[in-house]
């Protein structure tokens, strides 16, 4: 259209992946932004006599959308290392629920969740879901930092740090939805946080709010053999049954973990159409078992990935955790052609995006989509030679090939360097949390 305002950038990358249509490499396309808005994807030649008022070439480069970490919990990046070589329930009730209950503080989760937002923006992820403690902190970080993300409100059936107890807690989870209700980067859930801590008066509560609301809920669920042996004792009945039972089951909900998968749960979350957040690195860690991804995958079950929180896993590499993903699924379906390397990709991208409810405005590279986008450079020794681009990304690509970020259209890394955020400041800051919180360890040792 020759009358048409000029696009803010085009960018012509080597590869442009746009995840959907499923498979597709576009060699030598352009894909044109404007209003932070994908507008135009076509050749290279004619991509260049577009009007464009910046054209910026990436040679050597793969273009897909941009990475989306659909369950973490980001301010816990301060605790990474903290308890290391433990079970779950050992890791969390001598540890980390103690470490929290000494530490968790306003500026502990700001300096956090600035920590992992930048960590996540370096490898390559534009989206992420948080589930932790004084959300509207971490709201407040993230609207700062440009990204996008899923803030998680927390709900447990006792006090916990910005909540006095339940009440408060879906109180302060109802005020912050609708402080946000209309804002372009940021979406609010309700947590609870699993089975085992939230009883079914609770449960109810959550599911009558997010009904209310039209909001997501994200949970731990089947994480271990252990909660659902647990669940069998004291409830007769799987954790995911007793969410099915209890209404919570849904299109909106996003079920974290799920190692332990019977026939019955395979059945319920083909029929409700819930989403399964797989974190196959956490569970590898804390030895929680083994989500089976290609056989969800075949039954139809959205899965999407997690890094889950640093303190458990010890990174927040979703590209790292992507490969992991695809090698585990191999293994545990017993077939080499499990989980190729274009699903996978899609498992990170669209996948998340549906699981978070956003797939209409992010997760693919489509016109009328947000540019969210990740530039990664595969002109290095360690991807030589190509064959197949997203193979390479998957099975041979690092996060340090991630080359630049933008969300909405929006520069967040360029040329590897952070944009909005100081990475200097913000190592100082998270160096003194660690001298802090490992002196304090020390003394009451």
């Amino acid at each position: 259209m020759p009358n048409a305002a000029p696009l803010d950038l085009l960018l012509l990358p080597t590869w442009l992946v746009p995840v959907e249509p499923a498979g597709v490499v576009l060699k030598e396309h352009g894909l044109g932004i404007r209003d932070g808005l994908i507008v135009y994807i076509g050749p290279r030649a004619e991509a260049l006599r577009q009007q464009a008022l910046q054209v910026r070439e990436l040679p050597g480069m793969l273009l897909s959308p941009g990475l989306i970490n659909a369950h973490g919990h980001a301010a816990m990046t301060l605790f990474r290392g903290l308890a290391d070589d433990l079970p779950l329930m050992t890791w969390l009730q001598d540890h980390i629920w103690p470490a929290e209950g000494q530490w968790v503080s306003e500026d502990f989760v700001g300096d956090g969740t600035d920590l992992a937002i930048a960590e996540q923006i370096k490898g390559g992820i534009t989206c992420f879901a948080d589930m932790y403690f004084y959300p509207k902190v971490a709201a407040d970080r993230v609207h700062n930092s440009g990204m996008r993300a899923q803030i998680t409100v927390p709900v447990l059936d006792f006090a916990i740090p910005g909540a006095r107890n339940t009440d408060e807690a879906l109180h302060n989870g109802v005020e912050l939805f609708n402080d946000l209700a209309h804002h372009p980067r940021i979406t609010v859930a309700l947590g609870p946080h699993a089975p085992y801590t939230v009883s079914d008066e609770n449960l109810e509560r959550v599911r009558v709010i997010a009904d209310e609301l039209d909001a997501m809920i994200q949970m731990h669920v089947h994480e271990t053999a252990l909660e659902v042996e647990q669940s069998l004792e004291v409830f007769k009945e799987r954790p995911l049954a007793r969410l099915g039972r209890l209404g919570l089951l849904g299109p909106r909900f996003q079920a974290v973990h799920m190692t332990q998968i019977s026939d019955e749960d395979l059945a319920l979350l083909v029929e409700s159409n819930s989403s399964v957040i797989h974190c196959p690195e956490s569970n590898l860690k804390l030895a929680s078992g083994f989500c089976p991804v290609e056989r969800l995958w075949q039954a139809g079950v959205n899965v999407a990935v997690g890094t889950d929180g640093a303190a458990s896993n010890n990174d927040l590499d979703l590209l790292g955790e992507t490969r992991t993903a695809a090698l585990l699924a191999k293994a545990v379906a017993g077939s080499a052609s499990a989980l190729d390397a274009h699903r996978a990709l899609r498992m990170a991208t669209l996948n998340g995006a549906r699981a978070l409810g956003i797939q209409a405005c992010t997760g693919s590279l489509e016109i009328g989509k947000a540019a969210d986008m990740v530039a990664f450079d595969l002109s290095g020794l360690a991807q030589q030679p190509i064959y197949d681009p997203v193979s390479q990304l998957i099975y041979a690509t690092g996060r340090d090939c991630v080359s630049h970020v933008w969300v909405a259209g929006k520069q967040l890394l360029d040329d590897r360097r952070l944009t909005r955020m100081d990475e200097q400041a913000l190592c100082d800051t998270a160096i003194a949390w660690g001298r802090k919180i490992a002196g304090e360890a020390r003394s009451t040792q």
